[in-house]
């Protein structure tokens, strides 16, 4: 009997990796909307995503915007950011998503392996998205909640060095050979996960990631493309749509055959 591969996973961070901009600011327009936000915080918000965008996810860019949104989320009903989030998803987020990153997970399920979702972007935000990708669990950072609104302190912040411990627990959780698993990233804050696994790749990296990748020997991906996560929720959905019809016609065939049996009988 043949040996069993060993259980393995892949793990993508969000921002810049499989999507091309901040997924935290990308609901700006919806929080204003809804009063969460003045003028004054989406002009701040802007600042701080333009210098992420263009300087680098380095450490003190993702400390400055984790900082910013941090400040800026205080006192706000965590039930009314989902509800934003969740009816704004498309429009804050199309269409950002690399159609490369779509294709590799997809061939990482294909494979058999699970795909995890690893972000600095709080978990309100990163729970749907992952959902539409199809991922299997998340690790996000957790805001400090009391009496249902965010006290501006944080829980977990899933960055650099906590993120490779998230990769490690969920490893020994679900039983994944880190050595036979994948990692995914843009940024030289991620080189601790990256590290972590046996196939580690820099997507789209900065320079700092792209040295270090050199160093390491890890593959530098470009990503390009960027799709609708609407199509891809599509795509989705239509899949699913056509095995539910193939299994309700099993179903139906079934049915019949059996009862022209019993018929017959």
């Amino acid at each position: 009997m043949p040996d069993e591969q060993p259980r393995a996973a892949a793990f993508f961070d969000l921002d810049k990796t499989i999507i091309a901009t901040s997924s935290a600011t990308a609901f700006s327009r919806g929080f204003l909307a809804q009063g969460l936000l003045t003028k004054r915080n989406v002009l701040r918000t802007a600042v701080a995503q333009f210098l992420y965008l263009v300087g680098g996810a380095d450490e003190v860019q993702t400390e400055r915007l984790r900082a910013n949104l941090s400040r800026t989320v205080t006192g706000w009903p965590v039930s009314q950011v989902s509800q934003i989030v969740a009816e704004t998803l498309h429009e804050a987020i199309d269409p950002t998503v690399y159609a490369e990153a779509v294709t590799l997970i997809q061939e990482h399920h294909a494979a058999g392996r699970d795909v995890v979702i690893v972000s600095a972007s709080g978990s309100e935000i990163v729970g749907p998205i992952a959902a539409i990708l199809g991922a299997d669990h998340v690790v996000a950072t957790r805001m400090t909640v009391v009496d249902g609104r965010y006290t501006g302190e944080i829980d977990f912040y899933a960055y650099g060095e906590n993120k490779a411990q998230a990769v490690r627990d969920l490893a020994d959780q679900h039983g994944y050979d880190l050595t036979a698993s994948y990692a995914y990233s843009d940024s030289i804050t991620d080189a601790p996960m990256l590290g972590v696994v046996g196939h580690g790749f820099a997507v789209n990296p900065d320079r700092g990631l792209r040295r270090l990748a050199e160093q390491s020997g890890w593959e530098v991906l470009t990503f390009r493309r960027p799709v609708p996560l609407f199509e891809f929720d599509r795509e989705a959905r239509v899949t699913t749509g056509v095995l539910a019809a193939l299994a309700a016609g099993a179903l139906v065939a079934w049915w019949a055959v059996r009862r022209h049996r019993r018929r017959s009988a």
